[in-house]
């Protein structure tokens, strides 16, 4: 068995949470391989040692002296360093992120910097050899990951490691300087890490105990998910639930690695298994409800669209001409109905609306704007009669009117379209229908 452990910024935000990674760690033998993201927030009103960083990165850029805001960030480190009773300093490397800052402010580099020094930290305290990031995770010249680099490059380094310290969030860019993740991409160094070391399970640690089932800041005291697969947590992401990075799926999912998310504070916790299949039954029709607000569509009408070829193509060639994604595109035989970001969209949409009336000559278009989707998303709808109609009829009870209904035939989840002030209501309705209810 081996496991590779991620832990994020709300676990290692001082002395105290970094022996509670600790313990956890050395609790397991088969926990080998460990990647640190930067110390999070200690206590609400602070400030992460990222943006702490980002604030240095800005002043250098402007020319501005760094010394007070750097003195900030290694107090940080060697207020850990204390808390732990380690002989151990950083003082080198902060004289070379200070000699960076001055001759060449590099943002990337800059945003790396609380994960690297994290790592060494952590390291240090486990007494495990620290793997630099940058010397086994890379890009290419367009800044997308260098899959095939990466895993050959790490899965020889670790090869000869039996237990290391990788921390997150970057590597090397093809220019050779350091290129960052997303936020959250430590998530993602975690999975390549998985995936290149052959792991049995990735477990990622943060400061709750897996996925809930909805956004705890809408439903009361929502109930957990014990699993869910790559596909559900797919649905789930993209529509705003975000305990994971999303992008830290696929490494994993090519292997079949199943990833574990855990709570460092709780660590008796199973948490959530995220799977590619199981036999396991979920407990609820539903595996989980999530959504967004800010979205319009555009109702476009033409007779006898159905019959005319490319018409479709000729819509969404006016979006990509603008530079801009389409989330869903429901249809009728009359009609054809595109869903975007309102943001996105909203400076081009005269520029859209011309271009479709020139690409594809429609009968009419019209334009409404504060839509909310929220997916509702279960493997055991697949097997559930009547999901549908149980959905729309707890809208109806609590007197919302849905605007778009959009279900693929996979049967994995059901997007519905309401207005942004009803949102918050539409999802503790489902709920409440789903789970709450005698008859779920």
């Amino acid at each position: 068995m081996k496991k590779v452990v991620k832990f994020g910024g709300s676990s290692l935000a001082n002395a105290e949470q970094m022996k509670k990674v600790a313990d956890i760690i050395l609790s397991d033998e088969t926990r080998v391989y460990v990647v640190p993201s930067a110390p999070g927030k200690r206590f609400p009103g602070d400030t992460k040692v990222t943006d702490m960083l980002l604030e240095a990165y800005a002043m250098a850029a402007e020319g501005k002296d760094t010394a007070e805001q750097l003195a900030a960030i290694k107090a940080r480190y060697d207020e850990i360093i204390l808390g732990l009773g380690m002989d151990f300093s950083l003082d080198e490397d902060f004289k070379e992120i200070a000699a960076v800052l001055k001759e060449e402010p590099q943002r990337d580099y800059m945003a790396s910097r609380g994960e690297y020094l994290n790592g060494k930290v952590l390291a240090a305290y486990l007494n495990v050899p620290f793997v630099d990031a940058a010397e086994v995770i890379f890009f290419n010249s367009e800044g997308a990951l260098n899959t095939y680099k990466t895993e050959k490059t790490m899965a020889q380094r670790l090869e000869k490691l039996p237990r290391a310290v990788i921390p997150g969030f970057y590597g090397c860019g093809k220019d050779g300087k350091i290129k960052t993740f997303s936020r959250g991409g430590s998530d993602v160094t975690g999975s390549l890490v998985a995936q290149a070391s052959r792991a049995d399970i990735y477990e990622n640690w943060t400061d709750v105990s897996g996925f809930l089932m909805a956004d705890p800041r809408i439903v009361d005291n929502p109930a957990g998910i014990k699993y869910i697969t790559y596909r559900e947590l797919r649905e789930l992401s993209y529509m705003g639930a975000s305990v994971l990075h999303e992008d830290a799926i696929f490494p994993v999912r090519h292997r079949g690695i199943p990833i574990n998310i855990r709570n460092t504070n709780r660590p008796q916790d199973e948490g959530t298994w995220i799977v590619e299949s199981t036999c396991q039954k979920p407990e609820y029709v539903l595996t989980g409800i999530a959504g967004k607000k800010g979205f319009c569509t555009m109702l476009i009408t033409k007779a006898m669209m159905n019959a005319e070829v490319g018409f479709g193509r000729k819509v969404l060639q006016a979006l990509e001409d603008n530079h801009i994604s389409f989330e869903h595109t429901p249809s009728g035989i009359d009609t054809m109905t595109v869903v975007v970001h309102e943001d996105e969209f909203m400076d081009k949409e005269q520029a859209v609306v011309s271009g479709i009336h020139r690409l594809a000559e429609p009968d009419a278009i019209e334009i409404e704007s504060g839509l909310a989707l929220i997916a509702v998303v279960g493997r055991g709808m697949r097997s559930a009669s009547g999901t549908a109609g149980k959905l729309f009829s707890a809208l109806a009870d609590a007197n919302i009117n849905i605007r778009m209904i959009d279900q693929g035939s996979s049967e994995l989840n059901i997007i519905i379209g309401v207005e942004d002030k009803d949102f918050e209501c539409a999802i503790r309705a489902i709920y409440n229908t789903f789970v709450n209810s005698d008859t779920a």
